[in-house]
């Protein structure tokens, strides 16, 4: 048996947690936002103990994101499970910045958790962050906030709407079940019933330093709802290990212990900047007068937790080197906006190796090639081997530390425009969409050799290296130290005015560029991560 519960128990950008048990399984969704595939699927059976299995929304057909800003598409997925049937409801965000907000909602289901899903069916566009609610007697609900443009209120509050399954279609009513509190920015919105009461349950205050968890009830499911006599049942004290805590949902273990997941940050200091971005954490729950309540009095969240009364279940530990040796990418990458298919994206061209094909540069939202994997430590380390032959200025391939298309820093290999025979090395760094050369001295080496990348970050400090032989004492520090506290949601937010929406978190990656059209390709025989914190 665990007796505790580390949080988070989804380190990095994971947020928006929606969790289901089914038998003894558990299984979890989180946000992808403009990342593709779409939907983050986690299980576990102890609650302690958690694996990546996926993405759910693995094709255009359900996903197309071409061309949406920075963190629009998949906001908020909704998992529940009815009689043997998955359901996912989610929305793909198309826009956000400006009057008006272009929030498409739909709907997928599948047998398994592991697919095939279907295809989408189309919800509504008055709103985002959708869950479905399967009633006692049969009847399915959506439940979602509005978007209200008027006098620039925006959260317009919760809205209910029943959903024919035979149809496809929302029928009947649309019932505005709840204003929201004085906190404000009422959005992801869950229901639940027991005991008789139908449960509401909130994300208030915004997703940043005033983020809760609110809780309304009522007998019948239209309403009228009350408020929790002690809302919020989770918010963050100023002092608090976990920061920006809000956006739950609840689960019911086999032995009827009760547990709460939300989204949560965890701040470098001074500054409050979250490079892991918004993160998943767990907390007990108990019930009292057929309200619950945070286990922890103080309504913060602790760094450990009892466990709840289940078998331990451990997973095997994750390699920390991609080989680039299997069919398909392992589940820890994801690309942006796009599927990763082989126009762009090889593991068979040249087996052993991940293969990309030069295309738009890393400020696109339409075709890049890019790969990447979430930060998820303060301390880490990540090199790979690359092959590189481009013939022209305007070809690179490298690595990558990401956040979006306007913030980014990237160590990467051109053409020495001097000498056809050379490749250099070259470290640009773009901020609020303005592009910097921090290092002002350019490091050659022959175009027929490989060469190997390495950078190390530890908390807002980010050093680039190369090698030509990979051997440990080999590695060159290659410019300046840069602050990687910049690729962070709190910065770009802050600092970057024109930038508004940032909800992401920084990723590392690999990719290509050629803006002369010729997809000339770069060729990767292994990836590493090391999570040095462990």
């Amino acid at each position: 048996m665990t007796t505790k519960i580390t949080n988070p128990i989804l380190r990095g950008f994971n947020p928006d947690p929606s969790i289901i048990r089914v038998e003894d399984e558990y299984f979890l969704v989180t946000s992808t936002f403009e990342w593709f595939p779409g939907v983050q699927v986690h299980t576990s059976r102890d609650l302690a103990h958690w694996r990546t299995t996926g993405q759910i929304l693995d094709r255009s057909a359900q996903l197309d994101m071409k061309g949406i800003p920075d963190s629009c598409g998949v906001w908020a997925p909704c998992l529940s499970y009815d009689k043997g049937t998955f359901y996912l409801v989610y929305s793909n965000v198309r826009s956000f910045d400006g009057p008006w907000k272009d929030t498409p909602n739909y709907l997928v289901t599948s047998h398994s958790i592991n697919g095939p899903w279907s295809d989408p069916i189309y919800l509504n566009s008055n709103g985002f962050d959708g869950s479905l609610f399967h009633d006692k007697d049969g009847k399915k609900w959506l439940v979602n906030m509005l978007v209200d443009h008027r006098g620039g209120k925006f959260f317009g509050g919760i809205q209910l709407q029943e959903w024919n399954e035979k149809s496809g279609e929302l029928v009947g009513e649309t019932h505005h079940i709840f204003n929201g509190t004085e906190l404000g920015c009422t959005e992801g919105p869950h229901l639940y019933c027991r005991n008789g009461w139908y449960y509401l349950v909130l994300a208030e205050g915004g997703t940043e330093y005033n983020h809760a968890v609110t809780v309304a009830r009522a007998k019948n499911i239209t309403g009228p709802y009350e408020l929790h006599p002690h809302n919020p049942i989770v918010k963050a004290s100023p002092n608090a290990f976990f920061q920006r805590t809000g956006h739950a949902d609840f689960v019911e273990t086999q032995s009827g212990e009760w547990y709460i997941v939300y989204l949560g940050s965890r701040p470098l200091m001074p500054a409050k900047r979250c490079t892991l971005g918004r993160e998943t954490l767990i907390e007990q729950l108990f019930w009292e007068d057929d309200w619950p309540y945070l286990a922890n009095a103080d309504k913060n969240t602790r760094q450990t937790i009892p466990a709840p009364d289940l078998v331990l279940h451990p997973y095997p530990a994750i390699a920390t080197k991609d080989n680039f040796n299997t069919s398909k990418l392992a589940p820890c990458w994801q690309s942006l906006r796009i599927p990763a298919d082989e126009t762009w994206m090889s593991l068979a061209e040249r087996p052993g190796y991940l293969r990309l094909k030069g295309r738009e540069s890393p400020s696109s939202t339409h075709e890049q090639s890019l790969i990447a994997r979430r930060l998820q430590s303060f301390d880490v380390i990540a090199a790979c081997q690359m092959e590189f032959a481009p013939t022209s200025f305007q070809q690179m391939a490298g690595i990558i530390c990401y956040y979006n298309t306007n913030h980014y820093i990237y160590f990467h290999a051109t053409s020495d425009e001097a000498d056809s025979t050379l490749n250099q090395l070259h470290l640009i760094e773009v901020i609020n969409g303005v592009l910097f050369e921090p290092m002002p001295e350019k490091i050659s080496y022959p175009k027929t050799q490989p060469v190997y990348l390495q950078l190390t970050w530890q908390r807002d400090e980010l050093q680039f290296y190369y090698s030509l032989t990979n051997e440990p004492e080999s590695w060159i520090k290659c410019g300046p130290l840069r602050d990687g506290s910049v690729l962070s949601d709190d910065f770009v937010r802050d600092g970057g005015h024109k930038y508004r929406a940032a909800f992401t978190g920084a990723f590392i990656g690999l990719c290509c560029q050629d803006f002369t059209g010729r997809k000339t390709h770069a060729d990767f025989d292994w990836f590493s991560y090391e999570d040095l914190s462990q």
